[in-house]
């Protein structure tokens, strides 16, 4: 009789490729707090310390207790610190608890995870440390588009957050886009 050999489709992943793109989040936590360092130390509050391309690019120093387009502005501190500390703090855990026991992320998404959780753990920082909020730093002329003279004011963990973010739903997108195929295909035959 012929042993029957079961093969298993889910790949393994190693404790290393868990762990080698949690260096992605080391990296932009780091460069995201010394930008701001450097922009607290050198530049004025509410003030331009350069200006690039004309007006197109300023590095300016500005601190928010809100978050994106003001949103928040007008709430009490301490539900302010529930929405914007604690929640995106929990967030994070459940994103890394599920980061460590899922083994259905390819690679190109366990950095892209691990980008978006550099960047949420930079903003955490300053809202947990910093009194006078999030620093932002990074001004950009919008030209009235949506009806934005200037994007909102960001920084290096924002992007962090927002191009991991595009790119792993983009990701996601074309995971299914190729599983739908594979099952036309399938299918077909």
């Amino acid at each position: 009789m012929e042993d029957v050999v079961q093969i298993d489709f889910k790949k393994e992943v190693s404790p290393f490729s868990k762990f080698l793109p949690l260096s992605l989040s080391i990296i932009i936590l780091f460069v995201d707090q010394l930008t701001k360092y450097l922009v607290v130390k050198f530049i004025e509050p509410y003030s331009i310390g350069a200006s690039f391309f004309g007006d197109f690019l300023s590095i300016i120093h500005v601190a928010i207790l809100c978050i994106a387009f003001r949103f928040g502005s007008g709430f009490q501190s301490s539900l302010r610190s529930i929405l914007f500390g604690i929640l995106p703090l929990i967030v994070l855990i459940l994103v890394l608890i599920v980061y460590f026991r899922s083994k259905e992320f390819t690679t190109f998404q366990r950095w892209t995870i691990c980008g978006i959780i550099g960047g949420g753990l930079g903003n955490l920082y300053d809202r947990f440390f910093r009194p006078n909020g999030v620093v932002d730093f990074i001004d950009v002329k919008f030209y009235g588009i949506f009806g934005f003279e200037r994007w909102p004011t960001f920084n290096i963990a924002d992007m962090g957050v927002l191009i991991c973010g595009i790119l792993l739903m983009v990701s996601f997108i074309i995971a299914i886009i190729k599983e739908s195929s594979e099952k036309k295909e399938q299918h077909d035959k």
